[in-house]
Parts: structure tokens; sequence; C-alpha cells
């Protein structure tokens, strides 16, 4: 069995807490992997070699920094196959949707290689009689990334390169679902020329994060994850002192309206409800059709619902796979299952899907329910699964309300051919990310990904400008210089005196 053990201070360290976590093949059902977790111990050996390392890190040149990182870059895009096979076996995403994912980050660490540019200062002269006034970004230290299982590749590429070409140096705990991933980034970035300890990986459970949380040298703390924990890590590590950004659960809308393309709208929701076996937060998990188009777009969503292949991601024809694992798959079940009790149609239930070879995969099919309640336990919960809400409104207005209802504000779209209308929305809509005739607006890397409400805890989103911000701290210099001419008695720079 493959074991899969920490990265410390530039090499393999050996798990030696005695617990170990167990990864499974999501389209077999079989533990293919044991995964080290780490004690306390393990994550302040941790941090202390990231500290270690920042004494040289972070007053390291921005050449330095961004040569590395354009080495690193290359490196990625050569193994890019690689990282994703990696992520198809233990997630169980499709291939190409691995390769997506992977890309996605490389958006990231190109940012990085450019940020000499974000890190430039500010300058003003004689803001008084011979003073100037100068800001500058500096770097925090010790900075720590805690990464869901979703996308164990693309979520750490949205914070450690960042995090160190702006000098600091970085802890990663991954999921512990499918860790691999995050080793072969950690090793490529050591084979770039990252010097020991920049980068270090510590695998663990609620100890190894709560170990984190408390460190008096873990500087700032960035998460992503479900709004319980994102508002338990926010709490816990804002009360330690330290920076935090934490970005949480999802229940995104897309509201399609009478004169939308509705051959277009049904494409998006199927793909971005769907995709990745609907396991993202920004999936589009509830569709709130305005007026009298509501018979006709469920028609059409079912259609092209029903012409998914499911199937193991290493096979070429496969457009969606298996859930991460049996409990979540029967989790999400359950809210097909209940759901016509609480007033829904179900229009497709996938729960009942089997793939042939692979009968012990964590399997379940495409969902899709109509005429949903928004008191209902489909619509109010996060299902992270392949499961589709359809709720209805007679006007714009109504479907605006019932979106800003929601506790969660962290993307959202519309479909129309009216830009008055489009316009209204995106100003109207309480979320984070907004998308017209864009059914998943996550924005590129030099913009910034976050959302509103029980979405985003923190002031920070990630990547882009503010994440930045959030990797650095600002400091101002106001400077008094004599004027040369007025040197003491005996020093001659060559220039006359004034008096």
């Amino acid at each position: 069995m493959k074991t899969v053990n920490h990265w410390i201070g530039g090499k393999t360290v050996e798990g030696a807490s005695g617990n170990w976590g167990q990864v499974t093949d999501p389209a077999t059902g079989a533990v293919t992997t044991r995964v080290a977790l780490a004690s306390p111990e393990e994550v302040d050996a941790a941090v202390t070699a990231a500290k270690a390392a920042y004494g040289t890190w972070g007053t390291s040149s921005l050449s330095a920094r961004t040569g590395i990182l354009f080495s690193y870059r290359a490196l990625l895009d050569a193994h890019r196959d690689e990282i994703a096979a990696l992520i198809t076996a233990e997630h169980g995403k499709v291939h190409s949707d691995a390769l997506g994912e992977v890309a996605r980050g490389l958006e990231i660490v190109e940012l990085a290689c450019g940020i000499t540019t974000q890190l430039k200062g500010e300058l003003s002269t004689q803001v008084s009689s011979k003073v100037d006034v100068s800001s500058i970004r500096q770097p925090l230290g010790v900075v720590a990334g805690i990464t869901p299982f979703n996308f164990p590749a693309m979520v750490p590429m949205w914070m450690f390169p960042l995090a160190i070409a702006c000098g600091n140096t970085f802890v990663l705990k991954p999921s512990e679902k499918d860790p691999s991933a995050a080793n072969l980034l950690a090793e490529l970035a050591a084979e770039a020329g990252l010097p020991d300890g920049v980068l270090n990986v510590v695998h663990g459970d609620k100890v190894a994060v709560d170990s984190l949380l408390a460190h008096p040298d873990v500087a700032a703390v960035s998460f992503v994850g479900s709004t319980p924990i994102a508002r338990h890590i926010h709490a816990t590590a804002s009360a330690n002192g330290k920076r935090v950004q934490a970005l949480g659960g999802a229940k995104n809308h897309m509201l399609v309206l009478p004169d939308a393309d509705l051959d277009a709208a049904a494409d998006a929701a199927v793909s971005a409800a769907y995709g990745s076996a609907g396991e993202r937060c920004m999936a589009i998990s509830a569709v709130v059709a305005v007026g009298a188009i509501g018979d006709e777009l469920v028609s059409k969503i079912r259609e092209r619902a029903e012409k998914i292949k499911i199937g193991p991601g290493t096979d070429p024809a496969s457009e969606m796979g298996p859930l991460i694992t049996a409990a979540h798959r029967d989790k999400v079940a359950s809210y097909v299952t209940g759901a016509a009790e609480q007033g829904a149609e179900v229009v497709l239930d996938g729960t009942g899907l089997r793939v042939d070879g692979y009968e012990d995969g964590h399997w379940i099919g495409l969902s899709l329910l109509d005429h949903v309640s928004t008191d209902s336990d489909a619509y109010r919960d996060e299902i992270f699964g392949p499961v589709l809400c359809v709720l209805r409104t007679e006007t714009y207005d109504e479907g605006v309300a019932l979106m800003n209802a929601s506790p969660f504000g962290n993307g959202t779209a519309i479909f129309t051919r009216d830009g008055g209308a489009a316009r209204r929305f995106q100003l109207e809509i309480e979320a984070g990310m907004v998308g017209v005739n864009v059914p998943i607006p996550v924005p590129v890397g030099y913009h910034s990904f976050g959302g509103w409400k029980d979405s985003l805890f923190g002031d920070h989103h990630i990547y882009g400008n503010d994440g930045v911000h959030f990797y650095t701290r600002g400091k101002v210099v106001t400077t008094r210089w004599p004027d040369p001419a007025d040197a003491p008695s005996g020093v001659d720079l060559g220039f006359p005196r004034n008096h």
C-alpha cells in the first residue's frame, strides 16, 4: 500500500504520531493509500522549519524569488498530466476536469511570477519642507493554508505561490482524503530551486488544524472549506491574533429571465450543476426560473442531463466521476430521497446508479428537483453533489429577493439578452462573484476570488490584489534629510553654503 508522509524542511519526513488515515479510490471503493496524520509536535517541526527559512527568504531579492517561480511554472506545466492523474486516483474527477484544475492553479503561479509589479510602493515628496513619505509592503513571516478535498492541487496553488512570492514561508495542511497532489507540488518546488523550509506540507486532521491555529509563530491562516469550519477557523485563529481569510460554503443561484436563450441556459445549468460531480463551491445548485419558461427550461435540462456519461475518471469517455467517499455519497442521496416529502417534484433521481465493473465505487447519478421550496433541506443546505434544484418566481424582483434571502453569497449568475436587466442584477444581487450569461464566474488570477455573507469570514478575498494584500502588511516611512548645504562645519560636500 502506498504511504504519504509529510514534507518538512525540503525532504520527506515519515509520520511519527502513529495515527494514519485511509485514502480510497472513489471509483472502486478500495483503500489504496495510508496518509500520516500529524501530531502537534510534527506541526511544530514544520512551523519551525518555515520560521528558520524565513530568516533568509523574507529578505531575498524579488528577482531571486521570481526566477524560482518561473522555473516552478515550467515544471508544473511539464508534470500536469502526472498531477491530474493523482487527483483522479484520489478524488475521482475525470482526467479532463483534473487537468482544468491544474491549469487554473497555474494562473496564480503566473501571477506570482509577476509579483514585482504588485509589491511596488508609493512615494510622496515634499509633504513638508525636506520631508518625504513612502509606503512599502513587507511579508508577514510564517503563514499557513488549510485546503479542501475538492481541488487538491488548485486551491493550494491559489495560496502558497503568492505567499512565497511576497516573501513569506508556508505550511500547507491539505485534505487527508486526497493528499498526494500536495506532496508532488512541494517536490517540484524544491526541484525548481525553492530553498528548504520555504514550503512545507503536513498531513492531518483536526489535531493538525488546531495546532496551526494556536501556534504562536503562524502569522496568518488561509482556509477554503465548509461554512461551519470556516467560521471556526476565523474565530479561533483571530482569537490567537492571526490574520485570517476563511472561504466557506455556498448555495449558488442562476436566475433565468423569460428572454434568455433557453438552450444556452440549459447547457450552462447542466455543466455548472453537475461538473466535477457538483463537488465545488462554485457549482450552480439552484436555478430560479422567472415567468412561464420554467417547464420548457426543466425539460431542456433533463434532456441534457440524461445524456451525461458517468464512469471512472480514468475512462476518456466519462463526463462525471464518483463522489469522494461512500459517506458523502449517502448524504447527498438523502436529499434526493427526502425531496418529494418536502414538496419537490423529483424529475431525475440518480440515487440508484450503478457502474458495471465498479460496483463498490461511490456512485450517484444526476438528480433534478423541480418546484423546490425555500423551506426544504435540499434548498437550504449546501449539498455538494450532483443535485440541481429548480425554483419558480413570477417576476425578476421576486427572483432577486429570493436569492438575496440566502445566507450564502458566493457566486451567482443571470441569463438574459437584456443588458439593462443584467446591469441591474449585478448591482442588486448580494454575492461576491456575478456572471452574466456565465454560469460559474470564477475570476481570472489577477482578479480576486471570494464571496459575501456566510461564504467568507475575514476581510480579504483570495489571490489577485486581495491575495497580495493579505500576505503582506503595509509600512509607512516618513523621512527628513537636511539640505547638504547645511552640513556641519568642517564637512565639505561641494555644495555652496546657504548662509
